[in-house]
């Protein structure tokens, strides 16, 4: 099983590394406009009681592109299943359903995590102030596998682009606003609060600021993304199981 789950993580690693200069610099473009326009312009004006609003809103953004990141490194599955056909080639092949989404996954947690470095560069050179730790990374592994299984389950599912492109639009969007990644929940109204503070990339958020200003991360929130993530994976395999007809 582990052959089979690196033979899919290698195809997709030898792509990115054939494009990894391009990869890092199209990544540093959203970022350092995130950090310029809210963290040295808005930023200067708003005050979140302690620390700058740059410190509260780095961790904000590294979920956020985390999400997009692994989410959007998984949609090409779905042009290669409905367009290109060369799926195919892996439903042929004797490599397990939990295999592929695996490798498929990791690929793309390999993506949000070069992408997450390169924002944290970007912020220590605009001054925000951090501290870092495993559990942080533990987090953003969580997050990316999370939001690359929702692509992958979304590209088993969906049967055009335009539908794939509306995961995007009703699901990832909203998400990229309200879940505390540019300001925090409480103000929100209770019942959309309620809603909002169950969804993944919230926990991320609150557990990546936590963590960032040197608090311990809350073990709910870390439990709820574990969950997310067998959750997701366990659609995800069955997904790709159906269309291969195991």
């Amino acid at each position: 099983m582990i052959d089979d789950i690196w033979t899919v993580f290698w195809r997709d690693w030898v792509v990115l590394k054939r494009r990894l200069a391009k990869f890092i610099l199209a990544r540093m473009v959203a970022p350092m406009l995130y950090l310029v326009a809210f963290g040295w312009g808005l930023g200067r004006s708003i005050n979140v009681g302690s620390g700058s609003y740059l410190d509260f809103l780095v961790p904000g953004i590294l979920a956020l592109n985390s999400m997009n990141i692994s989410f959007n490194s998984i949609t090409p599955v779905h042009a290669e299943r409905i367009y290109h056909k060369s799926l195919e080639e892996y439903i042929l092949s004797p490599i397990r359903p939990a295999s592929y989404v695996l490798g498929k996954v990791l690929a793309a947690v390999l993506r949000s995590l070069i992408s997450s470095a390169i924002i944290l560069l970007l912020a220590y050179g605009f001054g925000a102030k951090m501290v870092l730790s495993p559990l942080m990374l533990l987090v953003l592994i969580l997050n990316a596998v999370i939001f690359a299984e929702v692509g992958f389950f979304a590209a088993m599912k969906i049967s055009t682009y335009e539908e794939m492109s509306q995961v995007n639009t009703y699901i990832l969007l909203p998400m990229s606003f309200l879940c505390g990644t540019f300001f925090t929940t409480q103000a929100l109204p209770a019942a959309l609060r309620l809603v909002i503070e169950a969804l993944p990339l919230t926990h991320t958020s609150m557990l990546l600021r936590s963590m960032a200003g040197g608090d311990g991360g809350n073990w709910i929130s870390l439990l709820v993304l574990v969950l997310y993530a067998l959750l997701g994976f366990y659609l995800s395999r069955r997904a790709f199981a159906e269309l291969a007809g195991q």
